[in-house]
């Protein structure tokens, strides 16, 4: 990230697009919730996966050309990183949101940095570093409250749907280790491209028994959020992401992705109605920590995440 552009006017649209790439992932929960009240989350996973595919290989097709045919010795990890990356993630995300508040949507995404730092010590990528492992350590007792939180049995209803976040992404985080080794290959445009095409396979998957195209009339709204999550965190934030890295330092988007949870608590708040608990507030100062702990300190790490894709899940 040493070579971004210093020009101010390229660098003032850099930090336009990022923060619109926040705002984007982080009003996902939202737009996904009332999406739900049409579509089952495995619809929407079904349509983000078809529409995520066309659209962004047919991008990068058009603007890498024979680039964007990925070398064949590559397409396991691609399909190891689509795996991980579209299909657990999207899956277990989506899941997950249907049963939980966009709020504790919002904190668990904290994990994502924390996490792949996690990973990349295990895969022997990173070094190990006691300050950042603190932030792991906050960052597990930080999901502890969410997990408790919901009434009944452990892992029922909002409990669960909190587990189901945390696993999409323990996998997310898992996705950008393995794929770093390929952003050092492949344009970045065209990693992301091929893993949305790759998980193409679990989109019947996804819809199997489900309405993929409910009645308009009466569902005009569910359908502008499913309109949203479509254009906005499924293809044009990865665009504006690789756009944003030329402009940007990575320490600068360190700081610009703790504007997602941010966003994500104040539109379950303001428009889904959430409640914050006692509960919240202390999750939310303990991921908030652990991931500043792991990610303001660590330029590599930030740029890394950015470059593979957002943290929606």
């Amino acid at each position: 990230m040493n070579d971004v552009a210093e020009d101010p006017v390229e660098r003032r649209r850099g930090l336009i697009a990022l923060a619109a790439v926040q705002l984007a992932f982080g009003l996902f929960p939202v737009f996904g919730k009332e999406a739900f009240h049409a579509f089952a989350p495995g619809a929407v996973a079904a349509w983000r996966v078809a529409v995520g595919a066309a659209v962004l290989l047919g991008i990068a097709v058009a603007r890498h050309g024979r680039r964007a045919l990925p070398p064949r010795a590559l397409l396991p990890r691609l399909a190891i990183c689509s795996l991980l990356g579209v299909a657990l993630n999207q899956g277990l995300f989506l899941e997950g949101l249907s049963r939980t508040k966009a709020v504790n949507t919002g904190l668990v995404m904290c994990i994502i940095p924390v996490a792949t730092y996690g990973f990349a010590v295990l895969l022997r990528q990173e070094a190990h570093d006691r300050r950042r492992s603190l932030g792991i350590v906050l960052a597990i007792a930080g999901t502890v409250p969410l997990l408790l939180e919901g009434e009944g049995a452990p892992l029922e209803g909002d409990s669960l749907g909190v587990a189901l976040v945390i696993a999409n992404a323990l996998c997310y985080s898992l996705y950008l280790v393995l794929s770093k080794p390929l952003l050092g290959r492949l344009p970045t445009l065209v990693v992301i491209a091929w893993v949305y095409a790759l998980s193409l396979p679990a989109a019947p998957w996804f819809a199997r028994g489900r309405e993929l195209v409910p009645s308009l009339e009466g569902n005009e709204r569910a359908w502008g959020a499913l309109a949203f999550v479509l254009v906005f965190p499924t293809v044009l934030a990865y665009l504006w992401n690789t756009y944003a890295l030329k402009r940007v330092r990575a320490s600068t988007v360190a700081f610009f992705v703790f504007l997602q949870p941010l966003v994500s608590g104040l539109g379950g708040v303001l428009v889904l109605g959430e409640e914050l608990r006692a509960t919240t507030w202390l999750t939310a100062a303990m991921l908030l920590l652990a991931m500043g702990l792991v990610v303001v300190r660590r330029r590599a790490l930030a740029a890394t995440r950015v470059g593979a894709g957002g943290g929606d899940g």
